[in-house]
């Protein structure tokens, strides 16, 4: 077992210690339903209150049948969370700001699918497809049989006990972050089931024979205008709707509104394809939640339907399905607005002295350029390809540089389209006919030739290579009209032809995918060694919600890689990336979004003049990659930026200055000494959304080869460097 899953492991344990024993259950948990009869048969929940006074200002009050949680949630502003101590009424009896009610008379609703992990290549696994075998799916059951409070780090918890869900059980719990309106709503669970992988919905219900609690279910449509389901009409069979913004909203009866909101990443299992896969539903009797009505959160079973892996729950980890309540003075347009906040409007800031960079994606553009113009007998732009929507969805994001991954097809269709040297030459055309002082288009390919595994390839300027080259075949021949020709057949080829462009190449999706067992199998070749090989790309896969960070598969085969490396030129970074297929107006793109911020100073590179400023940021580990949400503008070991050498002493001093938007949670100082990695916690608990922060602590470096930092939000949004390197002697 690597040290990485030693401190998993140890963490999550410690973790179930902690939320299991503070909990003093005061009776056995017994599921019971949600329906009225069921809240009728239950005991009186018991209430664990606090001995000492709250982080934040958090004020508890009880009365007879109720607990009331009251904190800042704005300047000059309180909200409260009532919740009954009778079991034979809705768990919540409202969520209020400064004191008027917003929406109350509701419980939490949520329903667990529940499959089967095929555990051929382990946990760390994409290639599987638990909806293809038998699953069963089980509505969330509270027997609230106690409620406790408690401060965790710089938040609160109420804890409601007794919750289940089929072979999941454990507790639902209520975080409350003082200086935010936000409240996270979780199931906290674990299963001892083996091989679980499992999807969760999550949202609010109502009996369906009480009143009616709001006026309407609201969400933004696809046409991006507000779309209401009022009284009534939201009482009838339940549907999913496509909507923006990945929320759904209920407005009051008597004013205000209540949103249901996930976490923008965290709650997106990994897939191919960027779909908006009806991702809300409302109505009457969704699912298992029979004799309810409610609206909520889903995740979808069938994804895009290619491999859809859902998500992992390993025996014994507490796997924690949140998504977060948002009340609003205003209706679903204000909440909407208040909540896409959060994400900067799902689009990335804008730094300076950065620029944003992105990668891998199959958009295969340069295909459908040429049998669109084969179909239509064009010789020029097809009709229809003019501004393709991807070229759109990235501007509207502030996207500055983005380096595809062309040409991702079989060789039947690559074929259709043209032969090798019309597909590069058309690749080359479009993307400089496409790039502009907004948008620097570049072309790129995940060519998984000689090398193993799947990798991407990334070079300065446009330059002609085959994949094939055959015996007797010259590497490198001139043509009249297009210039030098390469042609690859080894690993010797490959790295010279990067040796000679000054390319770049790296491991897609390491460990994962068509990269099982990459970059490990191959650390001891030439070409990884090579300063030509960059390292391993960032993506959040596959799913674990018992992780408190994102990517943890690639963060630590970046920790492993700088572990390995036994000098300069072998060092290795790992940028972000994507990984989608087609992107259309409609794909919720942001979710399954990751950027990397260069450092660049100055206007975007023109594409006629070359971007190597692009590859010398990157293979300078001059730069940061975030989900979008967290940001690390600055950060330095003795002075020294990432990509860069320090001295390493007892008493190095870390300094980074870091951005907010959800609460924050943690940072790490991630460290390696070439055979173990260390972590140094800092708590950054108690801070109110939206804030900025420069951290600063003096860390025992001695004997380091390397050493970054990570900064996570309580959405496990998070943002990480490169590291900063033990300077030679």
């Amino acid at each position: 077992m690597t040290p990485h899953a030693n401190d998993e492991k140890q963490e999550d344990v410690l973790n179930r210690k902690r939320i299991f024993t503070a909990l003093a259950l005061a009776t056995a948990l017994t599921a019971v339903g949600l329906a009225d009869t069921a809240h009728a048969q239950a005991p009186a929940t018991a209430l664990n209150a606090p001995s000492k006074a709250l982080p934040g200002d958090v004020r508890v009050a009880r009365t007879e049948g109720s607990v009331t949680i009251d904190w800042p949630s704005a300047q000059g502003e309180r909200a409260q969370l009532a919740l009954s101590l009778d079991p034979g009424k809705p768990l919540i009896e409202s969520i209020s700001i400064a004191g008027k009610t917003v929406l109350g008379g509701i419980d939490p609703a949520g329903v667990v699918t529940v499959g089967t992990r095929d555990l051929k290549e382990g946990w760390t696994v994409f290639f599987d497809n638990p909806r293809t075998r038998p699953f069963e799916s089980f509505p969330l059951t509270l027997a609230r049989s106690d409620i406790s409070v408690r401060a965790e780090g710089g938040y609160t918890k109420v804890i409601v006990g007794g919750a289940a869900a089929g072979p999941f059980s454990g507790t639902y719990q209520f975080t409350i972050y003082p200086g935010s309106r936000l409240v996270r709503a979780a199931m906290v669970m674990s299963t001892q089931r083996p091989a679980t992988a499992y999807t969760f919905d999550a949202g609010l219900s109502a009996a369906t024979s009480a009143a009616l609690p709001w006026r309407a279910i609201a969400f933004t449509g696809l046409s991006d205008t507000v779309v209401r389901a009022e009284g009534e009409a939201s009482r009838k069979p339940a549907i999913s709707p496509k909507v923006r913004a990945r929320m759904i909203v209920a407005e009051g009866t008597a004013g205000g509104s209540l949103g249901v909101v996930p976490p923008p990443h965290q709650f997106y299992y990994p897939l191919d394809y960027a779909n908006n896969d009806n991702s809300a539903w409302y109505g009457n009797d969704y699912r298992n939640l029979a004799g309810r009505t409610s609206f909520g959160v889903r995740q979808t079973l069938e994804g895009d339907r290619r491999y859809v892996p859902w998500v992992n729950a390993p025996p014994g980890t507490t796997q924690d399905m949140g998504v977060f309540l948002l009340p609003d003075a205003g209706d679903a347009a204000s909440l909407t607005k208040a909540a896409l906040a959060y994400t900067r409007g799902d689009r990335f800031k804008a730094l300076d002295g950065h620029r944003t960079f992105t990668s891998h994606y199959h958009v295969e553009h340069t295909e459908a350029f040429l049998n669109t113009a084969r179909f239509q007998q064009s010789t020029g732009v097809p009709d229809g390809l003019e501004s393709p929507d991807f070229v759109k969805r990235f501007k509207a994001m502030n996207v500055e540089i983005v380096h595809l991954a062309e040409l991702h097809l079989g060789r039947e269709a690559l074929d259709r389209a043209g032969d090798r040297l019309t597909l590069l030459k058309t690749m080359h055309a479009e993307t400089e006919r496409l790039s502009d002082d907004k948008l620097l288009l570049l072309p790129g390919e995940e060519p998984n030739v000689q090398l193993g595994g799947h990798w991407i390839s990334f070079f300065p300027k446009p330059v002609y290579w085959t994949l094939d080259r055959k015996a007797g075949q010259p590497f490198v021949e001139t043509d009249p009209k297009l210039g030098k020709i390469y042609h690859v057949g080894s690993q010797e080829d490959v790295l010279k032809l990067m040796q000679d462009e000054k390319g770049l190449m790296w491991t897609a999706h390491p460990r994962i995918k068509g990269s099982y067992g990459f970059p490990d199998k191959h650390k001891d070749t030439p070409f990884f060694k090579s300063d030509r090989f960059l390292g391993g790309a960032w993506k959040n896969m596959p799913s674990d919600y018992s992780l408190p960070r994102l990517g943890t598969r690639v963060l630590d085969t970046l920790d492993d890689m700088n572990n390995w490396a036994a000098k300069p030129s072998e060092r290795k970074f790992a940028p972000g990336e994507v990984d989608v297929f087609q992107i259309s107006k409609d794909s919720e793109l942001y979710a399954h979004m990751n950027i990397n911020y260069l450092r660049l100073n100055g206007p975007l590179p023109r594409y006629s003049d070359g971007w190597q400023s692009v590859l010398d940021a990157l293979r300078g580990g001059r730069f940061f990659t975030t989900t979008g949400e967290v940001l690390i503008p600055e950060f330095t070991i003795d002075g020294a930026k990432s990509g860069e050498e320090a001295a390493f002493g007892r008493n190095a001093v870390v300094r980074a200055k870091i951005e907010w938007t959800f609460p924050p949670a943690f940072a790490e100082i991630v460290s390696g000494d070439g055979t173990k990695v260390y972590r140094d916690r800092i708590d950054l608990t108690g801070a109110a959304p939206f804030g900025t922060r420069t951290i600063e602590k003096r860390v025992n470096l001695s004997g380091r080869k390397w050493a970054r930092i990570e900064v996570w939000d309580v959405a496990t949004n998070g943002a990480y460097t490169p590291p900063v390197f033990l300077k030679g002697k």
